[in-house]
């Protein structure tokens, strides 16, 4: 894996790791809802202006796309 790609990767892990401590759900759970709301690729997608922002704005992020995508 290159170092882009595995920076993606971890970067993709801390957000599930934050949204589930966040909403004090299981690992399962919240891959669950990253999946359901095409969060993964999105974080893929977006990695470069996102990563450098601060946690609680990704969280943020995180929770206005899950709520706007089951508006849908």
């Amino acid at each position: 894996m290159d170092k882009q790609k595995q920076a993606i990767a971890y970067f993709i892990s801390f957000c599930i790791e934050q949204y589930k401590e966040m909403n004090h759900i299981s690992g399962s759970e919240a891959m669950e809802v990253f999946s359901r709301n095409g969060l993964l690729d999105y974080l893929e997608a977006h990695y470069e202006p996102l990563h450098t922002q601060s946690r609680q704005w990704i969280l943020e992020e995180i929770d206005e796309l899950i709520k706007e995508r089951q508006k849908q």
